[in-house]
């Protein structure tokens, strides 16, 4: 069964600094035609830095959209649309937490509403890390902490982590690690 949309024609509403909003009609699977507004992002990754000893460095970051402070994992956007994803996950676990690591894990991506925006954020497990100065952005306040990941995963599975980004990546890496398994 074809279930793809077509976009016939595209319209510019919002060119923000981070957003870029459309309203775009498209043709539906059966021929009939249909509005759709969408935010258009550049992408991002997000990290799972684990430690040595089993703990995730986590954040706790107020996130103005929501009005609240909210527990996540390191991340952040694409500085360019042709960047690495992996050299964004570097980049974004060095300067919020000054960590290193040995090795990096491609977790796949993660799609938080993709009814309505395009962000894709790639996910990542980061393991055998090494420490040095932590760089924040200008604008950027947060606090690093760490957290055994198996409570983590019970965190995410009791709900006291909101971040979707978070709680799929949590998951996936204590799947790799063999803490859970996908049956």
């Amino acid at each position: 069964m074809n279930l793809t949309e077509t976009m016939t024609s595209s319209e510019l509403i919002f060119d923000g600094r981070v957003v870029h909003l459309y309203r775009d009609t498209v043709t539906l699977p059966d021929g009939a035609s249909a509005i759709r507004e969408i935010v258009r992002h550049i992408g991002a990754v997000c990290v799972v830095p684990l430690t040595d000893e089993g703990d995730v460095l986590l954040e706790r970051q107020y996130r103005y959209a929501v009005g609240q402070i909210l527990t996540e994992i390191p991340a952040g956007k694409l500085d360019a649309p042709d960047e690495d994803f992996a050299s964004a996950a570097l980049r974004e676990l060095r300067e919020e937490t000054g960590a290193v690591p040995r090795e990096l894990i491609d977790l796949g991506d993660f799609y938080g509403s993709p009814a309505i925006m395009g962000e894709r954020i790639r996910m990542f497990l980061a393991k055998g890390l090494t420490f040095c100065e932590q760089k924040l952005d200008e604008d950027e306040f947060l606090e690093v902490f760490r957290m055994p990941l198996r409570d983590a995963v019970r965190e995410v599975l009791a709900g006291r982590i909101a971040d979707g980004k978070t709680q799929c990546a949590i998951l996936r890496a204590a799947a790799m690690t063999g803490m859970l398994t996908a049956e």
